[in-house]
């Protein structure tokens, strides 16, 4: 008897409208997983997608120049204070976190000065400002013969360097390197900056 009901259209019905359910379940679960993930595309591609940072020098300007001549050998005593305004500007909706990194003072792609720059955060769509101090450190200059005729000439040629590297989160975490090169033409004869040229440059 408990044969025949094991086999019974009943119970044969009632199993095949279980597997039906568990076979809709697995299908509904499945749609519901493929809209999330085209759903997260969508926004990855759209809303969250990651914009470079961008870091922009608002002023340059010469603090201090002092020069005096040793004639007998040939060198230039070089006094040299360079400011500069940076912003910095995160255009994610989400914050942009970097490292603590230098801020460059060099000369013919010697370095002669630097300043530091703390790590922090750049909150979203916002822009800050940096304000940095750079002082030539005389005796990294005394080897360099090009200095003395490039002063007696008048002019002195100057490059300040800035990166910065740090990451977004947005659906995970991308890495972040935006940099500025500034060239500077120095008019030593009237101490005044003559020129500066700066690039930009953002690399995810």
């Amino acid at each position: 008897m408990d044969v025949e009901d094991h086999k019974s259209p009943a119970a044969m019905a009632n199993r095949s409208s279980n597997k039906k359910r568990a076979r809709n379940c697995c299908f509904i679960c499945l749609a519901v997983l493929l809209l999330l993930g085209l759903l997260l595309l969508i926004l990855g591609l759209t809303v969250f997608k990651t914009k470079k940072p961008v870091t922009t020098v608002d002023a340059v300007s010469l603090d201090d120049l002092d020069v005096s001549f040793d004639i007998a050998r040939l060198q230039v005593h070089l006094n040299v204070t360079v400011k500069a305004d940076l912003s910095v500007q995160n255009p994610n909706r989400v914050s942009f976190k970097y490292d603590t990194t230098s801020a460059l003072l060099q000369y013919k792609g010697q370095v002669i000065g630097d300043a530091p720059l703390l790590a922090g955060k750049i909150g979203s769509r916002q822009t800050q400002p940096m304000n940095i101090s750079l002082t030539v450190m005389a005796d990294r200059l005394l080897s360099d013969s090009s200095l003395y005729s490039d002063v007696m000439a008048g002019a002195l040629h100057l490059t300040t360097y800035v990166k910065l590297s740090g990451v977004v989160h947005l659906l995970f975490k991308i890495h972040v390197k935006t940099s500025s090169t500034c060239d500077l033409f120095i008019d030593v004869l009237n101490r005044r900056l003559l020129n500066q040229t700066c690039h930009y440059k953002t690399k995810l």
